[in-house]
């Protein structure tokens, strides 16, 4: 249970849900899966109203889903790697927790490339529809990374500081944190609230493949900015892992959106001059 005293909110849940048999089951896995089902529905929904055929999405929500969990856990043994030192096994116990969350954003896009190159359709289409949907599978996923505590804020007295207090929680017991991961669910659902309204008209005026990108630099600017409230340990340049990768995103987003917009100029221009002619 959660309750609230002076100035602190206190958790009590157990990251855990069930075992069954050799399986655990976890807040964290079920609102992972959660977030997948969202952000594809989300996802296909747009893609259909950008006419792409989506009767055979479930091969591209395959390569998505497949290569995100790769990238996800890849990214997280790669910065976590001392916690497997000796234990290569536990690279697989994906039920215990752990995982990426650009690792699987970046997975999950290389997975998009393939399929659209399969299908044969623009990725950049994919990019678009996959932006909004991040934003809701994103906020959705969060919440069961709310419950177990595995991603440790910086100390607060701020009235909505969190206290974990159950015996297997992942969290701090001992301290009063920033609820970090409720502030990136604000800000997923903050960039949702503001752009998808507007979806469709800002395609209709907007090249291909670049309002994906705004939805995906948005959220990369917010999280650089909020991964300072965590306690991760800095990895290069007293940059956290996050941070690098939100800046990766935001140099992708400012270099491809002048890229796209310039050849969208591009292909205008010749059709324009032969209707001049006509």
């Amino acid at each position: 249970m959660a309750t609230t005293t002076f100035l602190t909110i206190v958790i009590d849940l157990d990251p855990n849900i069930v075992h069954l048999g050799p399986l655990l089951i976890t807040w964290h896995g079920v609102f992972s899966v959660l977030g997948i089902v969202a952000a594809a529905r989300l996802g296909f929904w747009l893609l259909a109203k950008d006419h792409v055929d989506v009767r055979n999405s479930g091969d591209g929500l395959a390569w998505m889903v497949v290569t995100g969990l790769i990238g996800a856990r890849l990214l997280y043994v790669w910065e976590n790697f001392r916690l497997f030192s000796g234990q290569l096994l536990r690279v697989f116990a994906l039920t215990e927790g752990g995982i990426s969350q650009w690792g699987g954003l970046f997975g999950a896009a290389a997975g998009a490339y393939i399929w659209a190159r399969r299908a044969k359709f623009s990725f950049w289409k994919l990019v678009d529809a996959g932006g909004a949907a991040a934003m809701i599978g994103l906020a959705i996923g969060r919440i069961g990374d709310v419950i177990n505590g595995e991603h440790h804020g910086t100390p607060t007295t701020l009235p909505w500081g969190v206290q974990y207090v159950n015996p297997s929680t992942l969290g701090q017991p001992d301290k009063v944190v920033h609820p970090e991961v409720v502030y990136e669910m604000l800000l997923c659902l903050a960039i949702l609230g503001a752009l998808l309204p507007f979806h469709q008209r800002l395609k209709a005026r907007l090249p291909t493949g670049v309002l994906g990108l705004i939805y995906l630099g948005l959220y990369a600017a917010g999280r650089f900015a909020l991964s300072y409230m965590r306690t991760d340990p800095a990895i290069i340049l007293g940059l956290r892992q996050a941070q690098v990768a939100s800046l990766l995103m935001v140099v992708i987003a400012l270099v491809a959106v002048p890229v796209l917009l310039r050849r969208a100029r591009a292909s205008v221009a010749p059709a324009t001059a032969l209707q001049d002619r006509v």
